[in-house]
Parts: C-alpha cells; structure tokens; sequence
C-alpha cells in the first residue's frame, strides 16, 4: 500500500534460481505492470533496501508512462539471508549473483504482465555499490539496458587490486579475524545500533537534518534479523569480482554519474576521471550533498534521472496505449 503521499507502491516478492540455490527476494513497485511499458530498476548499496528510494519510486513512476521498480538485493532488507557458512567466501554474495537477481526480477515483472523477458526497454539507476551490480547487468543482458545511472558509485577501495601490496595481508588478516572468531559479532553489535546507525547516515549525508527517524528504522530494522550478521561479514571481505572502472568503458549504453561533492567515503575527483569514458554521457555534480544523494537531495536528483530515464526510452504516454 502506499501511505505518505508517495503514490501507490506495491510490495512484493520474488523467487529466481541462481547458481546458489532457488532465492526469494523483496520487492516495491510503482506504475503500470503492462508490456511495451518501459521499466525503471533501483538499485541500494551497502546495508540499504528498498526504503533507500523512499522519495523516488513513486516520483519517478508519476505520469503512468513507465513502470519503477526497487529491489532489496540478496542478504538485504527483506530479502532472503542464506548462510555463506561453509561455502567458499564470497560465492553467495557477489556482483554476479545480484546481476543475476536483478535481471531475473525484470523478465518475471514482465512475463507476469504478460510479455516475453528481455523485450521491455531498461534503465537501471544505483547509488554505491549497488552501481556494480547495475552495470554487471546491463553487461549482462547487452541489448536490453538503454542506459544506467550511477549516483556516487563506490570505488570499491578493499578490492585487492587497490590495496597497497604491503597492506594486502593486514586488510586479509582483519577481515578473517571478524569473520572467523566472535569479534566479527561484537564488532556487528556495536554497529547495528540506533545511534551508530544514526552516526553512520549522518556521516555519509552532508546534511544531518535529512537524516530522519524513518530512515535509521528502515535500515536498522533489517540488520536485526536472523543471518543479517553473516551477510555483513561476508561482504566486508569481498576484495574480488568486477569493479566500476572495468564495467563503465565495456557498457553498450549510455551512463549518466550523478556525485554528491561532500562525500565522505568516495572522493568526487576521482569520480570525475571516468567522465574521459567515451560511454559516460554526463557528469553532474551535486554540491552541499553527500553518499546517498537520491534520499539526501530527492528534488535536484529525481528531475536529473527523469531527463536521463525519458531521453534513452519511447514513453507510452497513456492516450497511446
């Protein structure tokens, strides 16, 4: 149901078979469930869900021409947390697995409204490291994604092709001293608290007043059920797979990246490097906004997207139909 003025969002779930077992993932979506109608997949990052695109989804949805979708990837939000206990590190949560997820969630929207997968024209839209499991899609399914937006893609600075050498083995040692003894769970407890939930957002937002009671809920509540731990502990020692840089120059559309200039984990200078990739069609700089512009700065964001969202799809406007 939708609540708060935001439109009508729909909430649901759905089930894909990944090379990890058969998977049950969350769902919100605005906007008519019709074939020809193009779709709009957000995209959390780390410790996010759904609740992340709380001031977009309907927003971006409103004219009826298109049809938005959030998902909670694998491990998030509501999603279902399978235990990577016993299984090689970083088989079950990876950008692969989540590309996968994310596709699988496009072809089972549309088949259910009755058209075949992988005809409907896509644009993804990610903020942080969601953005690798965006463009690891859009690689994935060449032909189908018209573009994908990426709001202050994380720069993904664990992966072992960026550690300085001389680090390599302390960052490893540190990650398989959480994972592997009970500081891994202390270390968990003293985050998934209300306050340092609090501090974190405040941190990552450059303005703390838009970090409100709704969102230290919407991303606490989740990092308190069963398994949560373990997702964490797992991804924290994620220093492989693909990286933004790699995936940007292979894209066979567009992107758009969208930075906040204040934040404080993923310098914006260094985003700026990638706008030299002939697939980049556009830099914007959001200044006085921080790590997660979509909630922080929703009204110099949403217009953003929509331009993007409208250029590369043929909207049905509804007297079409």
């Amino acid at each position: 149901g939708g609540g708060g003025g935001r439109g009508a969002v729909e909430e649901g779930f759905h089930e894909w078979q990944a090379p990890s077992g058969c998977h049950r993932g969350r769902f919100q979506a605005a906007g008519p469930r019709e074939p020809g109608v193009p779709r709009v997949l957000l995209v959390h990052g780390f410790g996010g869900n759904c609740e992340h695109w709380r001031k977009n989804l309907a927003a971006l949805a409103e004219g009826g021409g298109r049809r938005v979708l959030s998902v909670d990837l694998l491990g998030y939000g509501y999603s279902e947390k399978p235990s990577p206990k016993g299984k090689p590190l970083n088989s079950i949560y990876n950008f692969e697995n989540w590309a996968e997820q994310l596709n699988s969630l496009l072809d089972w929207d549309l088949q259910g409204a009755g058209g075949a997968g992988g005809e409907e024209e896509v644009v993804l839209v990610a903020n942080s490291v969601g953005c690798v499991a965006a463009l690891q899609a859009a690689k994935d399914m060449p032909g189908r994604g018209k573009g994908v937006a990426c709001l202050n893609p994380s720069l993904r600075m664990l992966h072992v092709d960026k550690q300085p050498a001389l680090g390599r083995p302390f960052v490893s040692a540190f990650q398989t001293l959480l994972r592997e003894t009970p500081l891994g769970g202390v270390f968990f407890g003293q985050i998934a608290q209300e306050k340092a939930v609090e501090n974190v957002l405040k941190q990552a937002y450059h303005d703390p007043n838009t970090v409100d009671q709704a969102l230290v809920e919407a991303i606490l509540r989740p990092a308190l059920e069963p398994g949560a731990l373990e997702v964490f502990l797992d991804f924290i020692s994620y220093s492989g797979g693909p990286l933004p840089e790699r995936l940007i120059p292979e894209m066979q559309c567009p992107v758009l990246l969208v930075w906040g200039e204040e934040d404080p984990w993923e310098p914006v200078e260094e985003g700026a490097k990638w706008e030299a990739f002939p697939t980049v069609e556009g830099f914007v700089r959001l200044p006085g906004v921080g790590h997660c512009p979509q909630d922080e700065a929703p009204q110099l964001v949403n217009p953003v997207l929509d331009d993007f969202i409208a250029k590369h799809t043929r909207e049905l406007t509804p007297a079409a139909q």
